[in-house]
């Protein structure tokens, strides 16, 4: 809405016009200890230098040259340089909602371009034109299964991600749900015999996530197996888009729910992202969000339309899917641009140089700290427990120019100082042998501290 500054005269009409003899009178019905009777606290207005200076100082604020062990659902990828150059182009990047198809052909086909890269990588049938994110996909995916199958609970892996637990418990109140958390084992995968107990008749799907919130890969056939063999339906949440280079997709799930972010997206102070839902064709017509169509026009011409579209912008609200009200069209155009740059071959080798560094950096954490969840499979996380809190070590690291490991002592105090470290492709040997030199140090110290005599401390 537009600034359109009024005159006193202008002011004056303006209130005569509705019975008013002041501006006051318009607050007479809020209550005065509620009103402000004073001028905001603004600061000075500043001139245009004064301003790309004060941008500048807080640009150096945001940690440049620092490596970088933190993942946990939002992972530092190198981004080429060609998706800016393309998604800052005016008709993407100011483009609006496709509703109109004669005028919005390169949305509608880079969204749909999108959706085919989607379905190629996960392995299913059919994708929508994306999510908010990944917890949020995550829970629609869940919502999508109670529709399926008329059941009204769901057992939820303690290995998916917590705030994507979290995001689901809030649709799972408002929507009458009851969630079953079932526990994972030693080597970090879910525990099979307790899936087995909690799936009941009103189960209507099992969620998990693969690779798993501490980067250990679930044995996908056999939780679908459990799951299909009791009626109910499985869904895969996946936080790490790019383990899909390397890592067979979860074919024998139902509805897979994915942040794209890794491909391409950068960390962006925590968003916009990518969210994404895929799943089998049979199962299109409960997908929420988007759909985008292939279709030809009166004269052959390949076009592309909105279809299947089932909000409640489209249709009656008590026949709606979800109330997601928009896609990241212009995010899913940078993962487009990324898949498109690195090729399947590209991919793989991405997901390789992952997996590598990871497999180097445990085994160095690992001589002198406890890698927990050994003996399964892993992608680019693994969980280190230390002797000493993870935030006093993590503390030292920034000294270094290292942002270390994800404390987990908030999500699972069961496993004391444990964190959970990350490596991609920008995660350097030199880095990697400098943070496990320190975590190193911090056990020495601490063995140290704990070989003192009495007399020695009271010395």
């Amino acid at each position: 809405m537009r600034y359109l500054p009024k005159s006193p005269t202008d002011r004056e009409a303006m209130l005569k016009a509705i019975g008013a003899k002041s501006i006051d009178d318009l607050f007479a019905p809020i209550p005065a200890e509620y009103r402000l009777n004073r001028d905001l606290k603004v600061p000075r207005q500043m001139a245009e230098s004064e301003i790309v200076d004060w941008f500048r100082e807080r640009s150096r604020e945001n940690g440049d040259g620092q490596s970088i062990f933190l993942g946990a659902g939002a992972y530092y990828h190198y981004r080429p340089v060609i998706i800016d150059s393309l998604i800052l182009r005016g008709e993407f990047l100011t483009a609006y909602t496709p509703y109109q198809a004669e005028i919005s052909q390169g949305t509608l086909q880079s969204i749909f371009e999108f959706q085919t890269m989607i379905s190629e990588l996960t392995g299913m049938e059919v994708a929508n034109a994306s999510m908010y994110d990944g917890s949020t996909a995550a829970a629609e995916a869940v919502m999508m299964a109670v529709r399926l199958t008329g059941r009204r609970s769901v057992a939820v892996a303690r290995s998916v991600h917590p705030e994507y637990r979290e995001v689901l418990t809030t649709y799972a109140f408002h929507q009458g749900m009851a969630l079953a958390t079932v526990p994972f084992t030693g080597d970090g995968r879910l525990d099979l015999k307790a899936l087995e107990n909690a799936i009941s008749s009103d189960t209507a799907c099992v969620l998990i996530q693969s690779p798993n919130f501490f980067g250990t890969i679930e044995d996908a056939e056999a939780l679908a197996e459990i799951a299909h063999r009791k009626g109910a339906m499985l869904v895969v949440s996946i936080a790490e888009a790019i383990s899909l280079g390397i890592i067979e997709p979860p074919r024998s799930a139902d509805v897979i729910a994915m942040e794209a972010q890794s491909l391409g997206v950068p960390l962006g102070f925590g968003g916009p992202y990518c969210g994404v839902i895929a799943t089998r064709e049979q199962y299109v017509r409960q997908m929420p969000g988007r759909l985008v169509g292939q279709t030809t026009d009166r004269s052959g011409k390949r076009g592309f339309v909105l279809t299947l579209a089932t909000r409640e912008q489209h249709i009656r609200r008590e026949k709606a899917t979800s109330n997601i009200c928009t896609n990241q069209a212009l995010i899913a155009l940078m993962a487009n641009i990324f898949m498109t740059v690195y090729g399947k071959i590209g991919l793989k080798e991405l997901a390789r140089q992952n997996l590598a560094k990871t497999a180097y950096a445990a085994q160095q954490f690992g001589k002198h700290a406890r890698v927990l969840f050994p003996g399964a499979p892993r992608f680019n996380e693994f969980v280190v427990q230390t002797s000493e809190d993870p935030y006093a070590i993590n503390s030292r690291l920034l000294g270094h120019k290292i942002v270390g490991g994800l404390p987990l002592k908030k999500f699972y105090p069961e496993l004391g100082n444990a964190a959970l470290w990350c490596c991609t492709e920008l995660s350097t040997r030199s880095a990697i042998d400098t943070a496990a030199g320190l975590v190193a140090e911090s056990e020495r110290s601490m063995r140290n501290a704990r070989e003192e005599t009495p007399e020695e401390v009271a010395r």
